[in-house]
């Protein structure tokens, strides 16, 4: 069987690259920008950065800036009737991976109408024709969402995130320009550095891996490991090769697949509007543990060298597991995420429904390990910490029953 890999037509990079947004667009004959962004972004001049360019060169555009976290079913129908109403001829998304989700998902219905409702898109859609032209600028460093065949669009009505996997959704075109993200706060750095990480790590051990992916994959483990923390503190060039990093994971992960943090990360979205980064951050390392039990467990050592663990060559693959762990979870810790549900409000009733909805995802099908909603729902308890600090008893021996990776799970309660 054939491996395909899908990347974007033309790619910039580096401090300043919008500056090539203008060529792009008057070299492929583009005359009208529908231009999505978020109302912070505009109010904090970020946005206004790239529409400078635009108003330099005298380009046509209009503002959408209907987009929420979780871009939702109607945030994406708003931005349809938007872009028919002034006519637009092309996309330029500047934001994070809402902004691009959104982008995406209306320039797919524009070329292909028959998916107006946006719920038909969830999956692989048959769609027929290619996007409407999308140039995207990231301004967060961890979604990748400019380089990835990916979208997803949350249905409230089912309370549920759709993953969308179609190549004729990717940009043609992507800048991604370190000076659009120095103005991150240290939180949004933070979850939007171990998303880009989690991209990386699930991308690296996921099914569908292979020797190209695999190249990419721990280059970009190897780069955010190294420039994350002071990413996180506002260094400039850290941010700049964040930028890079998160990239080159999206350039994996998209065309291999992901695996159950993101099955689980997508309904704390849909259920609590959790922002994706922060759920992938706290479910990592939980997950990692689980997959370990797996073909994938001999790449641990690896992931651990590439977190920059000495010694890994003469590890035991046990020892390399524990090694890749412990090194996510210090990172992790170093930056301030969220150990715990109960830290992001999740509700102890809502974990069945969530561990259903975690099976259901697109990405489950990645895994490397094969799994159940109940063994997810037992994943799901690990970090399931009651506010004084205690763990629910009913629930450690729920999970010892499952006689699954118990070791670990020893470790983590004590």
């Amino acid at each position: 069987m054939a491996n395909r890999f899908i990347l974007n037509e033309t790619s910039y990079f580096g401090a300043g690259a919008r500056e090539n947004l203008v060529p792009e667009l008057t070299g492929r004959g583009l005359k009208k920008v529908m231009f999505v962004t978020d109302k912070v972004l505009l109010e904090c001049g970020v946005a206004t950065k790239v529409t400078a360019e635009l108003d330099k060169a005298g380009i046509a555009y209009e503002i959408y800036s209907d987009v929420k976290a979780n871009p939702t079913v109607a945030n994406v129908q708003t931005g349809v009737a938007k872009f028919k109403e002034m006519g637009a001829d092309s996309l330029v998304a500047v934001g994070g991976g809402s902004v691009m989700d959104t982008a995406k998902a209306v320039g797919i219905i524009i070329a292909n109408p028959g998916f107006a409702d946006v719920v038909s898109l969830e999956g692989v859609a048959d769609t027929k024709n290619k996007s409407i032209p999308l140039i995207a600028l990231p301004t967060t460093s961890g979604t990748a969402a400019e380089v990835t065949i990916n979208y997803v669009i949350t249905d409230e009505a089912n309370k549920k995130k759709m993953v969308c996997v179609d190549p004729k959704d990717i940009p043609v075109v992507a800048i991604v320009d370190s000076d659009l993200m120095m103005g991150m706060p240290k939180g949004l750095c933070a979850s939007t550095g171990m998303d880009a990480l989690t991209h990386a790590i699930e991308g690296y051990i996921t099914k569908g891996a292979w020797e190209l992916s695999d190249m990419v994959e721990l280059r970009a483990i190897e780069l955010i490991a190294g420039s994350l923390y002071d990413s996180v503190q506002g260094d400039p060039k850290a941010r700049e090769t964040m930028a890079l990093a998160q990239y080159i994971a999206g350039m994996g992960f998209s065309n291999v697949g992901l695996g159950i943090v993101h099955s689980m990360a997508h309904p704390l979205g849909a259920f609590y509007d959790t922002p994706h980064g922060v759920a992938n951050a706290l479910l990592l390392p939980y997950v990692m543990e689980y997959n370990a039990e797996s073909p994938a467990k001999p790449k641990y050592k690896a992931i651990a060298k590439a977190m920059g663990v000495q010694g890994t060559e003469n590890m035991t693959d046990e020892e390399g597991v524990k090694a890749a762990v412990e090194a996510v979870r210090k990172l992790s810790l170093s930056i301030n995420i969220p150990q715990k549900l109960h830290e992001i409000n999740v509700k102890e009733e809502d974990l069945k429904d969530l561990s259903v909805a975690a099976f259901n995802d697109v990405c489950t099908g990645g895994n490397p390990r094969e799994t159940n909603s109940d063994e997810i729902l037992e994943i799901y308890t690990l970090p399931a910490w009651d506010r004084s600090g205690s763990h629910n008893i009913i629930s450690i021996v729920r999970y010892i029953s499952y006689k699954y990776n118990s070791r670990f799970f020893i470790k983590s309660i004590i």
